[in-house]
């Protein structure tokens, strides 16, 4: 596996690829000052070729970053599951995606591309999450959710049954999400309110 970015976020892709018994070819990173990743060697220039027998896992929080790497560069992608996340066998994770300790994915629900469902996060059946979504940790999606594209929802936010939360939108931490949200949206507080 190949992790591209060094950041805060990629020591728990690493952590959750080691846990998986993953062995980690190579790790990239754009930042020329960041050296190392928890004693591993920090790669800051390469040439494709070293996507052709590797999948990779773009290892950036940052919901815009990992779609702009995916637009650029041409690789195979895996994914990382945390072996103590809880998964319905009905569910379905696209690649590129990863799944934190004690996630909760229950029942028909569908997780897109390069999706983040971070550390003790709950998403109920028939929830739906695009690509490049993040689901913060502790953060609480009840049954038949939809989340668009790029959508972060924060920590400990609550979005209620059946709600559909547009593209590129912003959910504060805590924010209870009663009613559906237009794109490009920032929602905060409990109800949450469009700021």
């Amino acid at each position: 596996m190949i992790l591209y970015g060094a950041s805060g976020h990629a020591k728990v892709v690493l952590d959750i690829c080691l846990k998986n018994e993953i062995s980690i070819q190579h790790i990239l990173d754009d930042n020329k000052e960041v050296k190392t990743l928890l004693g591993l060697p920090v790669l800051h220039q390469y040439s494709n070729a070293i996507f052709k027998n590797n999948r990779m896992i773009i290892s950036i929080g940052n919901n815009n970053i990992r779609k702009k790497i995916v637009e650029r560069v041409n690789a195979m992608y895996g994914m990382a599951i945390h072996p103590s996340s809880v998964i319905d066998k009905t569910v379905t994770i696209g690649e590129g995606t990863v799944v934190m300790a004690n996630a909760v994915i229950n029942s028909s629900s569908v997780i897109g591309e390069h999706c983040i469902i971070n550390t003790s996060s709950s998403v109920d059946h028939d929830c739906f999450i695009g690509n490049f979504a993040h689901i913060s940790p502790k953060a609480t999606l009840c049954g038949g959710v939809h989340v668009g594209e790029g959508t972060h929802i924060g920590a400990g936010a609550i979005v209620l049954p059946n709600v559909k939360v547009g593209n590129w939108c912003i959910i504060g931490a805590g924010t209870v999400v009663l009613k559906d949200v237009d794109n490009h949206s920032k929602l905060v507080g409990n109800p949450g309110i469009k700021i």
